[in-house]
């Protein structure tokens, strides 16, 4: 008899120090994400880097786009740093960033690495220019470079010499691919070109934006195997909502599952009013739902079906995981492996026992017509039947309760 094997993802990347956070090699993948204010706003930019800091972002990118915002880089770093958060802020450069780099010096030494976009860093006779001085800036101060091509602003003349050189062949290939193409070239070429100018290939990481899932993947595929450099992963311009978080789960998933990415963002636009930090939040669920990282606690939950016609169990449910998020990061620091606990919150007696006996704990919630008792099981065994209009609070505390005696002081 035959027993499915269980899966290997290959990582056969350079590790990347960045300010103390590994990127690469045998490290877990990392969260990033990116602040949408105004850099120049040090104090609106330094809160929401903290934000996005305590939601899990372990790297932070900020828009560096013009002399006030790079002037702003180092009063942000010094912000952080009273404020006693480590996070290591990425500039994020277009255009022009040789000139903001040669006129702030201090903007390059607070920044733990700079992303560099090849199709935007210059044109024809200026771009290697203009690329070799970021790179120079890199090496002086010792800092890591990503390398980040985007398929909405590419290098037009590697474009156009490929397309050109496709169109000689026999057999041509579609227009389409010759633009993947150019973005896997684009960013493996800007890479070697680094390294020529005297930047240690372990102070490179590699990104290749798509917004179309397919191709997203192709293009990872391909650059994970005619490369050795670390790779971030991001689905650019995922979108709002629902279809921004499942665009960005199947692209990122298919590729974690094959051991590509070290490194990923999750690229929602924030809904009206939303949280900037839900992007956060969704990379680190799609990280832990692979079984790649463990973050908080996670709460199993049914979908509910005509045996639970009351919502109190799927209000429990939610209540539950804003319980564990808001404890997470006390529980962190006291008690170690206590991101693993699994908990369940079930509906009914269908599948409600099974799936609490499952996990370190749950309750299984009575379904419509059922006794109106809520038993709760603690690693596989009952322990206590809750009843009446306390059921939350009380298990909640049974849930505190149990991650005190279970898990070991750190």
């Amino acid at each position: 008899m035959e027993f499915p094997q269980a899966y290997q993802p290959r990582r056969s990347s350079l590790a990347v120090d960045i300010d103390g956070i590994i990127v690469g090699g045998t490290a877990p993948v990392v969260v990033q994400s990116m602040t949408n204010t105004d850099t120049a706003d040090v104090a609106g930019t330094t809160a929401q880097i903290i934000k996005l800091a305590d939601a899990g972002s372990e790297l932070v990118r900020i828009t560096v786009n013009d002399n006030n915002a790079a002037a702003a880089v180092a009063k942000i770093r010094d912000a952080l740093d009273k404020k006693n958060y480590s996070t290591p802020i990425i500039g994020d450069f277009h255009f022009n960033g040789h000139k903001l780099l040669n006129d702030n010096p201090e903007c390059g030494v607070a920044l733990a690495k700079y992303r560099i976009n090849p199709g935007n860093v210059g044109r024809g006779k200026n771009r290697d220019t203009q690329f070799a001085t970021m790179i120079e800036h890199a090496v002086k101060n010792d800092k890591a470079v990503r390398i980040g091509v985007n398929w909405g602003s590419m290098d037009q003349a590697l474009l156009a010499r490929l397309m050109d050189e496709n169109a000689q062949l026999d057999e041509p290939h579609d227009a389409h691919n010759v633009m993947l193409e150019t973005v896997i070239r684009s960013a493996i070429d800007s890479a070697k070109a680094a390294e020529s100018l005297g930047l240690h290939k372990n102070k490179i990481i590699l990104s290749c934006k798509m917004s179309v899932v397919k191709d997203l993947v192709t293009v990872y595929r391909s650059l994970a195997e005619r490369s050795y450099y670390a790779l971030h992963l991001g689905l650019t311009e995922a979108g709002i909502g629902s279809k921004g978080i499942v665009a960005s789960t199947a692209a990122l998933s298919m590729l974690l599952h094959d051991g590509i990415g070290d490194t990923i963002r999750v690229s929602l636009t924030p809904e009206p009013g939303a949280a900037r930090d839900k992007e956060v939040i969704v990379a680190q669920e799609i990280l832990q739902t692979m079984g790649l990282r463990s973050f908080v606690p996670l709460v199993t939950a049914c979908p509910g079906c005509g045996r639970t016609t009351s919502d109190f169990f799927q209000q429990l449910a939610a209540d539950v995981q804003n319980h564990l998020r808001q404890q997470m990061p006390i529980w962190k620091n006291i008690h170690q492996g206590v991101a693993d606990m699994s908990v369940a919150v079930m509906g009914c007696v269908v599948n409600g026992p099974g799936e609490s006996k499952h996990a370190n704990i749950g309750i299984s919630m009575p379904g419509s017509g059922e006794i109106p008792v809520a038993p709760v099981y603690e690693d596989g065994k009952k322990t206590v039947t809750l009843k009446g209009d306390n059921i939350a609070d009380e298990f909640k505390a049974l849930i505190d309760s149990y991650v005190e005696r279970s898990y070991s002081k750190i």
